[in-house]
């Protein structure tokens, strides 16, 4: 595995660290365990006994390779939902996964009483589009129910050829009954930074996932709409919605780019390489420019660490709903046998000390994700003193400058309007990141 790699492998998610054993069963009846903690002799020929009558009595045979797999997968399975083996086919998945482009429908997932749960939809992926939504459980996909199924046989079964059919059962909070949706798989090709101007001054960045290229193509976005604006920006947007996460490093580095000095993110575990410090170097991309960093209940992992470290260090104001809440750490390390093991190793920490470990990021403004709709009304246009009759004239602007500009802002409010029914959440943070631009600029 080369060093790249192993580098994207630093998952928020985290630290590599493996254990590669192998047991016979002449050692395990000859030879008393050695080390400080020992081996569990009767628990061990609790699991011999119990391999013993599964070869001799279950009603078809099973190959050894299969239960010892089977063994392994429940051991790790049972820690938590993001410990798990990974055979040497699904970890070369989770490789082409961490490439940027892969097969499927695009959602990260978890498990949650033995049911596949979206934690986030990609943004323009194929379950995107269908209306897949962050908090869903997938009971069923196709005719197989998901009860049963470890998480990594779900996702081997959600991944297929481009262009062939699946359809997903999905229970949702505030529906009645089931949905079925239908999702055609595609090539995920996931852009990991999206930008555009909000306003002339008022940037809008999304990042949907963190991948290792992801603080170079931040930066890059930022220079772009200063260049777009011809000057520093007044404010920023981070939009950090439905971000499931991805590299540890690129959420510290995310974060270094808006604060100056100080600690951006902790982790500790039982072992000493599993305990990691990140700092802040000089520098902020914005030039202390106001920040409003959005979130909701799919942004979890990697992206809460941004949003705890800029909310901790005072650097931005975080607005939406409560995050995801993982606050734990997993390793990735290949073992001999080409597959490989992910388990938890660490829990991270923003720069305060919180955990936010089933507990998530509270925003410091709640905002929940309402429809605007705009109210029919049959306004024919106020009067206005440039519209009288022998009005005194504006000794700095003519009548024609003054109506154009009241035509502009007139555009304006249009534009915000559209804003406002398309992304209610988006709207407000301008709303907000302008008058802290104003503010500061009043002090």
């Amino acid at each position: 595995m080369t060093k790249q790699f192993k580098t994207a492998l630093l998952l928020t998610l985290g630290i590599f660290i493996g254990i590669s054993a192998s047991v016979t069963s002449s050692v395990l009846a000859t030879k008393e365990p050695t080390g400080a903690n020992g081996l569990p002799l009767n628990e061990l020929r609790n699991l011999s006994d119990i391999f013993s009558r599964i070869k001799s009595d279950y009603v078809e045979d099973v190959e050894d390779k299969v239960l010892l797999e089977n063994a392994i997968k429940g051991m790790l399975s049972g820690l938590d939902p993001h410990s798990t083996y990974l055979n040497p086919d699904e970890y070369k998945e989770l490789k082409i996964g961490t490439t940027g482009q892969f097969g499927g429908l695009g959602i990260q997932v978890g498990m949650e009483d033995g049911f596949v749960k979206v934690i986030s939809p990609i943004d323009d992926t194929p379950a995107f589009r269908a209306g897949v939504k962050a908090g869903d459980l997938v009971i069923r996909l196709d005719d197989k129910p998901v009860k049963g199924m470890s998480l990594n046989d779900a996702v081997k079964v959600m991944r297929g050829n481009p262009g062939t059919d699946i359809e997903l059962t999905i229970v949702r909070e505030g529906e009645d009954k089931p949905l079925l949706i239908t999702i055609t798989r595609d090539i995920i090709k996931v852009a990991s930074v999206k930008n555009r101007m909000l306003e002339p001054g008022y940037g809008y960045v999304r990042i949907t996932n963190f991948q290792s290229k992801t603080p170079r193509d931040l930066l890059k976005a930022i220079n772009s709409l200063k260049e777009e604006y011809s000057d520093e920006l007044k404010g920023l947007v981070l939009d950090l919605r439905n971000n499931p996460g991805g590299v540890l490093n690129a959420a510290a580095d995310v974060s270094d780019l808006f604060i100056d000095q100080g600690k951006l993110v902790y982790t500790e575990g039982r072992i000493e390489n599993s305990k990691y410090e990140f700092n802040a170097k000089p520098g902020d991309v914005m030039n202390k420019a106001p920040i409003v960093v959005l979130i909701n209940g799919g942004s979890a992992s990697a992206s809460e660490i941004v949003a705890g470290a800029l909310q901790d260090h005072h650097r931005a104001v975080v607005m939406g709903s409560k995050s995801f809440g993982k606050g734990s750490v997993q390793t990735i390390q290949e073992l001999r046998s080409g597959g490989a093991v992910k388990i938890t190793t660490a829990r991270y920490f923003t720069p305060s000390g919180r955990s936010i470990q089933g507990e998530g990021i509270e925003p410091d403004i709640a905002l929940g994700d309402f429809k605007v709709t705009e109210t029919e009304t049959h306004d024919v246009g106020r009067l206005k003193e440039v519209d009288l009759n022998n009005h005194i004239a504006n000794p700095d602007k003519t009548d024609e400058e003054i109506k154009n500009g009241d035509r502009a802002k007139e555009e304006s409010e249009k534009d915000k309007k559209v804003l406002a029914a398309d992304d209610y959440q988006l709207h407000e943070a301008l709303v907000l990141l302008k008058g802290l631009s104003i503010l500061n600029r009043k002090m």
